[in-house]
């Protein structure tokens, strides 16, 4: 399948949509004539959004995807982004927008808080945010730090019984140290990691198509339906528990379960990305990766380093997609109801009306604006303090262990995810030593 006939997600539900309402028949070769334009919002260079969308935010932060018959607006200026992720009374978020389009189905609503507008959203957030409190997080401080020791040692043994005396970081370090975290903080087996790792990687997957999007969003409803329900028996003392115990005639099984699914894609995926590809900055730029390694106090450099990281690769690189409910006008273009809109997070974190530079990673960068890397308003990520937390003791605690660690393969021969919400590398082999 083409690059461009693979565009059949999110950019194309409500074409088919408009297509069946006419009476029109399901002609996907349209697709393969979409314009480069239309893939701009995910194509990158390396860690790099590419330049030509770069280009298009200093020109035109609020502009017309061109999409056939469907009217979607692609906002990349970091002012607009916050005008539209800001404003929920304008846009919505609610998934019933996609049932029936794209071989999307209401079973297939992962529910959860990325996918619902208030008064629902605002039910579910206020039950889950105590837990995502740094004073109720602070319980998990000493277990992440142990799985991260733990996938260290992983990695170390992995390398020394390969016959080239490499070992895939992504399997063994990045991905494993957030399924690990995640099964803690829900309260679920880990031997169910394997399928955590797939429903998630599979359902961001635009070359997949959307109806392997929308499967891998069965699977994972499926799978967390049945925790859900051994939880619902035998409640236990992660977050599912907790809901179940404290608010359990308050929720139901598929409100947890799309809690549940919320936090697995929101804080897998992501975080693994993030750690692999933070990890490959490092080790690109030698300075950077010294800078903490040699550091009195890591924890100190740390911080900041985290928080330059989530900027400069935001690799949550679309917000979910949102749907005006009203005329309204946004960086002086009338964006009319019904319309599209596609905030590109990836470019407004680097918008030089932010400050200067801001195509370079530089940790020592004075704090400026808020990055957009976790959202922004009502349904900026909730789980952003924990992600922030398993970063900044995976970085520190992998430059202590491995003082010389280093590519294995030269930059240019690594594999990046073509086409994904979420931006990652596919395999990054390294030596430890």
């Amino acid at each position: 399948m083409s690059v461009r006939s693979a565009i059949a997600t999110w950019l194309t539900r409500l074409y088919f949509s408009r297509l069946r309402k006419k009476g029109g028949s399901l002609d996907l070769s349209v697709l393969s004539k979409l314009p480069d334009g239309a893939l701009l919002p995910l194509r990158r260079e390396g860690v790099d959004p590419v330049p030509e969308i770069g280009a298009l935010r200093d020109s035109e932060p609020v502009s017309r995807l061109p999409i056939p018959g469907m009217t979607v607006w692609l906002v990349s200026g970091y002012d607009q982004a916050k005008d539209v992720l800001g404003n929920a009374k304008a846009f919505s978020n609610d998934f019933r927008h996609l049932v029936g389009v794209g071989g999307a189905g209401a079973d297939q609503n992962p529910g959860g808080l990325g996918f619902c507008d208030p008064p629902d959203h605002t039910r579910l957030r206020r039950l889950l945010t105590p837990e995502f409190t740094m004073r109720r997080l602070s319980r998990l401080t000493p277990r992440i730090h142990a799985i991260v020791e733990e996938q260290l040692a992983h990695l170390e043994k992995a390398a020394h019984e390969s016959p080239d005396g490499t070992a895939d970081f992504v399997e063994h370090f990045a991905m494993p140290v957030p399924a690990l975290v995640i099964c803690e903080l829900l309260g679920v087996p880990y031997e169910e990691r394997d399928a955590f790792q797939r429903f998630s990687v599979a359902r961001f997957d635009v070359l997949g198509g959307a109806g392997a999007s929308f499967g891998a969003v069965s699977q994972s409803l499926d799978y967390l339906r049945g925790v859900v329900a051994e939880q619902r028996r035998n409640p236990g003392e992660g977050l599912l528990g907790m809901l179940v115990r404290e608010h359990g005639d308050n929720i139901t099984d598929e409100e947890l379960t799309g809690l549940a699914d919320g936090v697995l894609t929101g804080g897998l995926e992501t975080t693994a990305s993030m750690i692999a590809l933070g990890t490959l900055i490092m080790l690109k730029d030698r300075e950077h990766f010294e800078a903490l390694r040699d550091a009195e106090d890591p924890a100190t450099v740390a911080a900041p380093f985290v928080d330059e990281l989530l900027r400069h690769l935001t690799v949550v690189q679309t917000a979910f997609p949102r749907f005006a409910r009203e005329d309204i006008e946004i960086g002086g273009v009338p964006i009319a109801a019904g319309d599209i809109v596609i905030v590109s997070l990836s470019a407004a974190d680097r918008d030089p009306r932010l400050g200067p530079d801001m195509d370079a990673f530089d940790p020592s960068r004075p704090p400026a604006a808020s990055h957009l890397a976790f959202g922004y308003g009502i349904h900026r990520c909730i789980g952003a303090e924990l992600g922030k937390m398993e970063l900044r003791a995976a970085f520190p605690q992998l430059v202590g262990r491995f003082p010389e660690l280093s590519l294995a393969v030269e930059p240019a021969e690594l594999e990046f995810r073509k086409l994904s919400i979420v931006y990652g590398v596919e395999r990054l082999p390294v030596r430890v030593g």
